[in-house]
């Protein structure tokens, strides 16, 4: 939430965009963008996610109503997630900072590499004391 002062990113901010922008949700949303998923197919679109990790983050999107969750009338009885209206309005805000990334890697990359030269610089200073 911007102030005159600046951006502030208020408790219940971050809880939320912790909960949105981590690691496997991304994963999650964008799969979902394309399609309602069953939990195994989700499974095997995001191969290093782990059934617990799914099921929490499947859980969170949920709860945050980004995600829904819709119980099929099969034999056994399957579930199906699908991205809400709330979580399509995700999509253009991801966009951007994606760019932004993708943009700005190069600098990015250059900045990891000086700080990983200062950081072995200034071990072996350390070391040598």
């Amino acid at each position: 939430m911007d102030t005159e002062d600046g951006l502030l990113i208020g408790p219940p901010h971050r809880e939320l965009l912790d909960q949105v922008l981590d690691k496997w949700s991304l994963s999650v949303l964008g799969e979902l963008c394309e399609r309602p998923c069953r939990f195994n197919e989700l499974r095997r679109a995001i191969p290093r996610v782990t059934q617990k990790s799914l099921t929490a983050t499947l859980r969170r999107l949920e709860r945050n109503g980004v995600v829904e969750r819709e119980v099929l009338s099969t034999r056994p009885v399957a579930i199906r997630y699908r991205i809400t209206p709330l979580g399509k309005t995700l999509r253009p805000p991801v966009d951007v900072l994606l760019a932004w990334a993708s943009a700005n890697m190069p600098a990015i990359a250059r900045a990891r590499e000086d700080f990983d030269a200062r950081e072995e610089s200034r071990l072996l200073a350390e070391l040598d004391e």
